[in-house]
């Protein structure tokens, strides 16, 4: 690990889930955990499971699309703890408005507020997460259709 990590570590050098869960101070383990459940029961065939950037990534192989601004995997989905809250980074909620939408009616199903970056959810309690509709919308993401979303 290096020096710049903290008991609340703003990112990972983890090499596998596990050992990032492992890092995780105790009252941030189970909310990510559960999360982490919910993305890996509901991940549609075909994306890889990685850690990259430091942090849990669900991403598209470049087998399948290498032609990535980057020349990195294309991020699909990630999950995060960092210094403040933790995040869940999915891509195919600003790829398609209508994804988008569903996100915002799940937290006003629950009556939350929804704490929103430009390429993130961010929570601080696991309860604050429409977490049945994130579910659903990572499983209605098959890897081709988000390929082709990526493209536009």
């Amino acid at each position: 690990m290096g020096e710049a990590t903290t008991s609340i570590m703003p990112s990972s050098d983890a090499t596998t889930v596990a050992q990032y869960l492992a890092e995780l101070p105790d009252e941030r383990r189970d909310s990510i955990q559960q999360v982490y459940d919910v993305i890996s029961a509901n991940v549609p065939e075909g994306y890889e499971e990685a850690m990259n950037w430091g942090m849990i990534s669900w991403q598209v192989p470049l087998s399948l699309e290498p032609k990535t601004y980057n020349g990195e995997p294309l991020l699909f989905c990630a999950l995060a703890n960092q210094k403040r809250h933790m995040a869940i980074y999915m891509m195919s909620i600003y790829c398609d408005q209508t994804k988008l939408a569903r996100i915002l009616a799940g937290y006003e199903e629950i009556g939350r507020k929804p704490n929103m970056g430009k390429s993130c959810i961010r929570f601080t309690k696991v309860e604050h997460l429409p977490l049945k509709i994130i579910g659903e919308l990572i499983a209605e993401s098959p890897i081709d259709q988000f390929i082709e979303s990526s493209r536009r």
